[in-house]
């Protein structure tokens, strides 16, 4: 009797999060006369989670080793400016080449931030979120010196495709938002990277405990420099989609932003004290609180109850993931 109880508890834990899901969908369309389920909001909603989804991938990866990271806003702000400036700098250049150098720009001044933050956490045993709140401000503080605090403009008309363009749209139309498959292949990057290699099997090992990780073996300041290298060159691929969906480089963009990509994993059931969590998780994590955003705004609930909703939903979701993990081990 205990082995089948333990059995259904598993498997419970396994299925929570696709059922909240699927539950949730079914009472905002009832609740929103099915307004939720038209075929245009189905696809603002996707893109709209696009963007803190993908880096929500890189932030899971960072908790699952203990650490978190403050400042991917801030980041995302600091390489969409940075890769405005070089487009335009390079107007004179074809687009796709101006449009190339800005994305590599981003990605690599991205990856180098967190290289920096995580050197830092790695070397000198600074805890992650003093780190991650000094690098917020100074990426938010690099991004408005670098433009005087004002919007850098002037871009290649073709970075729009970047933020409001459909693959294949003369196949199947407006389905796929370029940012939705960027999401796409980023998790799968990510759920690979995670599931399939040494480098992810570590990850999840010093997180689950960095001293038995060392003894083995395990590299874990590489460890951990690699998710903060990860993550924030992943930053800098949103900061550069963001460019194109608002067709400027704004270093305001992304405030508050890190707050969402934490409450996506973490309603995704990844631990914020390490050693579990999986990149499925946090995709459907990222869907709920979409989708739960989306309905709130055609239910025209006011902005301060919607904040409310949200902080409530994300403490619901950690009880009730301590909840079925004490559980768990109780019948084991």
């Amino acid at each position: 009797m205990k082995k089948q109880t333990a059995f259904l508890v598993r498997r419970l834990l396994a299925a929570r999060m696709p059922v909240i899901l699927v539950a949730l969908i079914i009472s905002v369309t009832l609740m929103t006369d099915g307004q939720f389920v038209q075929f245009a909001n189905i696809v603002n909603v996707l893109r709209q989670v696009s963007f803190e989804a993908t880096i929500a991938f890189g932030m899971t990866a960072i908790i699952i080793t203990g650490g978190i990271d403050l400042s991917v806003g801030s980041l995302v702000a600091l390489t969409g400016v940075a890769a405005a400036l070089v487009m335009r700098a390079t107007g004179d250049f074809s687009p796709g080449l101006a449009i190339a150098l800005g994305g590599l720009t981003a990605v690599v001044l991205g990856g180098g931030v967190g290289a920096m933050s995580g050197v830092v956490v790695a070397w000198c045993a600074i805890p992650p979120f003093i780190v991650t709140l000094a690098a917020m401000l100074i990426a938010r503080g690099a991004a408005l010196l670098l433009c005087n605090g004002q919007p850098v403009d002037g871009l290649p008309e073709q970075v729009l495709f970047l933020g409001r363009g459909f693959v294949f749209e003369d196949v199947i139309g407006k389905s796929l938002p370029f940012p939705v498959l960027i999401m796409l292949i980023v998790y799968a990057l990510f759920a690979f990277t995670l599931n399939r290699t040494v480098f992810g099997r570590d990850v999840v090992a010093v997180g689950s405990n960095e001293e038995a990780a060392r003894l083995s073996g395990i590299s874990v300041r590489r460890a951990k420099l690699l998710v903060y290298v990860l993550t924030g060159a992943v930053c800098g691929l949103v900061g550069l989609l963001h460019d194109g969906k608002l067709n400027v480089g704004d270093p305001k963009v992304a405030e508050m932003w890190e707050l969402n990509v934490i409450a996506a994993v973490v309603v995704g059931g990844t631990s914020l004290f390490g050693g579990r969590g999986t990149m499925t998780g946090t995709l459907i994590g990222a869907l709920i609180i979409g989708v739960l955003n989306n309905a709130l705004n055609l239910m025209h609930v006011e902005h301060f109850w919607q904040k409310v909703v949200l902080g409530a939903v994300i403490l619901t979701a950690a009880l009730a993931d301590a909840g079925l993990r004490t559980l768990e081990r109780k019948t084991e």
